[in-house]
């Protein structure tokens, strides 16, 4: 269970990547019906530690306070050496089964460690030549936000650490906890892609009050058969116009954005209800189970049933309007 956390202050590492894993990890949001964690800032040298911008953190708590963590998060670091007791941190949680989380260039600390080598990983589009140059055992992705390998996380750059602290909490505590966490962040819960990993670009919002007003309307209407003549004539544009100009505003097809859509409505009847699987592919468009199946392995890359196992039964509150959220709301790229 992921409960007690700690992120390893680093001398020089700036304020964003650092509070990413605070806001995520760091707040208590037990009153909107999401978790609260056992929070920990620690250091190698308790005391005054100095961060990018002339800023200063003074962490009175120890590396002895994070040996029994669920979770380890390093944030962005920018390679001013590597204290040997944060390596010795780092090996010993990944050999207990513990999560490891790097943000950002953080990853570099997880390499140096080696407990990336012979793993799959990814760091800030910026550093990822120079970190496959420098350790060669480790398959560097540039392409993803962020990289799930066993018990270790390496996020990529920036804003990507939202992503992979949501991605722990999802896989621990269910997605109805990373969506309470999402909507008091304002960020969407799973950008496109989810679990899978290879996400070519986040959703992004609308622009335009007639296009909000259509998506408002395609949300609550997910389980109808909705076609681009349809949606057309809800926007009053010809066909051809209504398909360019949802692309321009969201960034996807209509058939792709009501897709993912409904996998996100899928994934909440699944951890809440006791609805049949075709009854919860009726209910969310999907028409038949085989075809919510089929969706579900291609986007989550794990069928309906396994999600089931794993996510049901959690209490998570409503999210009929977190929806709209995920929809609309997006996190800058990677920078």
């Amino acid at each position: 269970m992921l409960k007690k956390i700690a992120v390893v202050a680093l001398p020089g590492m700036p304020p964003f990547e650092f509070g990413v894993v605070c806001e995520v990890f760091g707040i208590d949001r037990t009153e909107m019906g999401g978790p609260a964690f056992d929070f920990h800032v620690v250091t190698a040298e308790p005391g005054p530690v100095p961060m990018s911008h002339g800023l200063q953190l003074v962490v009175p708590t120890g590396l002895g306070e994070a040996a029994d963590a669920d979770l380890i998060a390093i944030p962005a670091y920018y390679w001013t050496g590597f204290d040997p007791r944060i390596l010795d941190l780092i090996r010993d949680a990944a050999a207990r089964g513990a999560w490891v989380l790097s943000v950002c260039s953080g990853a570099f600390y997880l390499a140096e460690s080696g407990v990336l080598d012979g793993r799959r990983a990814t760091t800030h589009w910026m550093h990822a030549e120079k970190m496959a140059a420098r350790y060669p055992l480790i398959d560097v992705d540039p392409d993803v936000l962020f990289v799930e390998e066993g018990n270790i996380v390496t996020g990529a750059g920036t804003a990507a650490g939202i992503d992979a602290a949501l991605h722990i909490v999802r896989k621990e505590l269910g997605a109805g906890a990373a969506n309470v966490i999402a909507r008091r962040m304002v960020v969407p819960p799973q950008r496109d892609g989810g679990q899978s990993q290879y996400i070519a670009q986040p959703m992004p919002e609308c622009q335009s009050d007639s296009f909000a007003e259509v998506i408002d309307w395609m949300l609550e209407n997910l389980h109808e058969e909705l076609t681009i003549d349809q949606l057309s004539r809800k926007a009053i544009m010809s066909t051809r116009t209504f398909a360019r100009r949802f692309r321009a505003e969201t960034g996807t097809t209509p058939a792709a954005w009501l897709n993912r859509q409904r996998i996100i409505r899928a994934q909440h009847l699944l951890e809440v209800s006791d609805s049949s699987l075709e009854q919860i592919a009726q209910q969310t468009g999907f028409g038949s189970s085989a075809v919510m199946r089929h969706h579900f392995v291609k986007v989550l890359k794990v069928n309906p049933l396994t999600y089931r196992r794993t996510f049901g039964g959690r209490p998570v509150v409503d999210i009929a309007s977190v929806d709209a959220v995920e929809s609309r709301e997006r996190i800058p790229q990677p920078a």
